[in-house]
């Protein structure tokens, strides 16, 4: 399916969602770059050939495979000489790939890159794995989000394009290495900008995500203003007390949201515990119905089956990680985060300003 939107044309994925508005997007590149080569990983290959169509070019072909004893084998297949390097792969994991793996795949495909003479090489990682190990929670442990940084600044990468990090502070993990951080969080309130909503909520559904809430109310109301100028646009905050991780003691909410449509904002979904127990507490105070928003679906364990059975209508996560093949919920929407980061790897490699691409970053 083809998009014509402001004069543009790109391939849409079928089961993909995209907002009506496209207001990242302003267009492939302008000029052929025969200095510019996009590369894939295998971790989420579908996103990566989406960027690069809206980018109006193709991925360049690289050999990647897994020998029988699991070692990740890495070969490119043409010159990469004074070529300025952009690899789309996230650290996450799929129907073959482990985290460790795709981590392992991302270092060693920058370490190919440097030692065959690139220009300049720039890592998009939609899905920045390890991101919530990013301090020592207990004694004698490892903060692996310092670490991983460590690895991709040793093998040479320059520059990392992130979405949505768990905590924004982990851009100062890395040294000498440029950090754009970008916020999904736009999109996803431009879509919901879009539904016919009561009495609109926005709620954090914890206290460290009231930031994150906050920009997604903002951009909501911006467009609601063009709209409904006369539209309230409500706030709250869920307080949550954790036992230990993944484990929620009590939760108390922040606000009202009595007779309201609410949108829990989020950067990440795992296990949807905490999501599903947020959710069933708005209803408990009254919400009419409950939305949920959150950039990255991992969706791992028993999240298919809490989610069914959850009083959220709609989930709506990006593309950033792919779905397993077997997670199947009719409740959860996909929405493609190709078209903001194709504009923003055409606003890097033309040296343009990114505050159109990354308005609501944190």
């Amino acid at each position: 399916m083809a998009s014509k939107e402001n004069g543009l044309v790109a391939e849409k994925h079928e089961d993909l969602c995209y907002t009506k508005n496209w207001t990242f997007y302003k267009g492939p590149f302008e000029d052929k770059h025969s200095d510019f080569s996009m590369f894939s990983g295998r971790a989420n290959r579908e996103l990566s050939e989406e960027v690069a169509n809206f980018l109006g070019v193709k991925l360049k072909p690289i050999e990647v495979k897994s020998f029988a004893d699991g070692e990740v084998s890495i070969k490119i297949s043409e010159s990469i000489r004074s070529q300025h390097v952009f690899i789309c792969h996230p650290i996450c994991r799929n129907d073959n790939l482990s985290v460790n793996d795709a981590l392992v795949e991302l270092c060693l495909l920058i370490s190919a890159f440097r030692r065959h003479s690139a220009k300049s090489i720039t890592a998009v990682i939609p899905y920045f794995g390890y991101a919530r190990q990013d301090r020592t929670m207990n004694q004698r442990v490892p903060i692996s989000a310092a670490d991983t940084c460590v690895m991709l600044e040793s093998m040479g990468v320059q520059r990392v394009v992130t979405l949505d990090l768990h905590v924004g502070q982990i851009e100062g993990f890395f040294n000498r290495v440029l950090v754009n951080h970008i916020s999904a969080t736009p999109l996803g309130a431009l879509y919901f900008a879009e539904k016919e909503l009561v009495n609109p909520v926005v709620v954090s559904p914890d206290a460290g995500g009231v930031a994150r809430a906050k920009a997604f109310r903002k951009t909501y109301m911006s467009k609601m203003d063009e709209i409904k100028p006369s539209l309230q646009v409500g706030f709250a905050i869920i307080i949550k007390q954790r036992a230990e991780a993944s484990k929620i003691s009590s939760m108390d909410l922040v606000g009202n949201v009595d007779g309201c449509d609410c949108i829990l904002a989020d950067d990440m979904i795992d296990t949807a515990g905490t999501l599903c127990k947020a959710a069933a507490l708005l209803k408990e105070k009254g919400a009419r119905r409950v939305f949920a928003f959150a950039t990255h679906g991992l969706f791992s364990g028993p999240a298919a089956g809490r989610l069914q059975e959850s009083v959220i209508e709609e989930i709506v996560v990006t593309n950033s990680v792919p779905l397993p093949d077997a997670f199947k919920v009719e409740k959860v929407k996909r929405l493609s985060v190709a078209p903001l980061l194709a504009q923003v790897v055409n606003c890097l490699h033309n040296n343009k300003s990114l505050k159109v691409a990354i308005h609501g970053s944190h």
